[in-house]
């Protein structure tokens, strides 16, 4: 399965053991996980500003997750949709990269539900989602 994983998920995966870091292991090995480089660009902004990460480290970080993804490029959607212009972008690499789900925390992306057949759904809800994905496609 395609899917993107939110800024935010890759943050938590990243700074802390736990839902995201397990979820990031588990989609590298059995998914294809789409991005963009406005999410690697998001990513590094926020590990070496807000987590105070070396600009090496957060390079080195984004290497490694860039060489498991497929980087696509966004275009723009028809007409915004949410009412922090980022939120498309994660939308809009979703579309370019032809993604079955988009796994984030942002409740403005979570309320959406679903956007163009794509699921929006939370880290926590990923498992639930997978099976039923699986079981469907049997």
């Amino acid at each position: 399965m395609k899917l993107v994983l939110d800024t935010n998920v890759l943050i938590a995966a990243l700074i802390a053991r736990g839902v995201c870091a397990d979820l990031l292991e588990h989609c590298v090995l059995r998914h294809t996980i789409v991005s963009s480089e406005f999410i690697m660009n998001e990513l590094r902004g926020h590990l070496v500003g807000k987590f105070k990460y070396a600009a090496l480290e957060a390079d080195g970080a984004l290497d490694l997750l860039i060489s498991q993804m497929e980087i696509v490029t966004p275009t723009a959607l028809p007409q915004p949709m949410c009412r922090d212009v980022d939120d498309d972008f994660i939308l809009a690499t979703a579309v370019a990269g032809q993604a079955e789900c988009i796994v984030t925390g942002d409740k403005d992306l979570l309320v959406l539900q679903q956007y163009e057949g794509i699921e929006i759904v939370s880290p926590s809800e990923f498992a639930d989602f997978e099976t039923k994905t699986d079981s469907e496609e049997q």
